[in-house]
């Protein structure tokens, strides 16, 4: 950072969105954020990387800052008094400006961390660990229940599989092969399957983020009053399903979710991050970081991402 203090830092380094650059990102200066009055201004120390940001990255503005999940350090409070103190260490979720050494934070979406919790750690729960939370209430209670997790290997997933275990559900994971699976039983996935068939038991609960044919499978398998919640769609395809059987399962529903919109509803996003990084201080939420590298490196690593090269989440830190 060129200063010491936030009050008199008027320029950051950031990665921007750059097409003409590879991987479409470019570490640049620009201007440091100005923080409204209810947001808290954080100096950045980690953010953790998401498969949505990286589809939408090329569709970003040339020399915008991206990113959604931030760790850090509160450096000037917000002016209303809302939120985290400054020098707090805190976590937080913003629409856009995470890759960047400043980012001005909704206090509504950022709550401060509990000892032994790292940055590292902390990154990875706004996007990923909010969305199986979000997800898994839509849902309801979960004890005795059956639930069903699509694309469980990615960083979604494995908090859905631990969220869900620890709630009493009967865990099935679906991973595109045993490699990709690896770690699912320890984290309470009760069973671990390659593809999700039409026909079978049916699921009370299932999370879905694949689309395409694994939607259509899920709208097949889901049981009477059951839902699908219905999140991301990483296969890119179109979606068709026998709609006749769908609406005969008497109350089945089909939910889309996305984490912002669920926030914005519930008013639960500083409440909800505390309580998941109270669940990491507790050892009882493991966050899965797998790969862990230096923001200078991050083209290379949003393509390992997008390779699925990376079981779990992948981190950035800024340096």
């Amino acid at each position: 950072m060129t200063t010491d203090t936030a009050a008199s830092q008027t320029t950051m380094r950031a990665l921007v969105a750059r097409p003409s650059a590879p991987h479409g990102l470019e570490l640049g200066e620009l201007d440091a954020p100005r923080a409204a009055p209810d947001e808290a201004l954080v100096a950045v120390r980690a953010v953790s990387l998401n498969r949505g940001e990286a589809r939408y990255l090329p569709r970003r503005q040339e020399g915008t800052v991206h990113g959604w999940d931030v760790a850090g350090v509160v450096r000037e409070g917000a002016a209303d008094g809302s939120g985290p103190a400054k020098e707090a260490r805190v976590v937080g979720l913003v629409e856009e400006g995470a890759w960047a050494e400043l980012a001005a934070v909704p206090t509504d979406r950022l709550a401060e961390l509990p000892q032994g919790v790292s940055f590292e750690a902390a990154s990875t729960l706004p996007v990923a660990g909010l969305t199986a939370l979000r997800a898994l209430a839509v849902a309801g209670p979960l004890l005795g229940r059956r639930v069903l997790v699509t694309g469980a290997a990615g960083g979604v997933g494995r908090f859905a599989v631990q969220l869900a275990h620890h709630g009493g559900a009967h865990v099935t994971a679906v991973v595109a092969g045993p490699e990709r699976g690896e770690g699912l039983a320890e984290l309470g996935a009760d069973e671990v399957i390659y593809e999700l068939a039409p026909e079978g038991e049916p699921f009370d609960v299932i999370l879905e983020s694949v689309g395409g044919a694994s939607l259509a499978a899920a709208l097949d398998r889901v049981g009477l009053a059951g839902i699908v919640i219905a999140f991301g769609n990483s296969s890119g395809e179109p979606t068709t399903f026998n709609v006749a059987g769908f609406y005969n399962r008497r109350g089945a529903r089909l939910y889309g979710l996305r984490v912002f919109h669920e926030l914005e509803r519930h008013h639960s996003g500083a409440r909800d991050l505390r309580y998941l990084a109270d669940e990491v201080a507790a050892g009882r939420l493991d966050p899965q970081v797998t790969l862990t590298a230096s923001w200078r490196e991050a083209g290379p690593t949003l393509e390992a991402l997008m390779e699925r090269r990376v079981r779990g989440k992948a981190v950035l830190t800024i340096d």
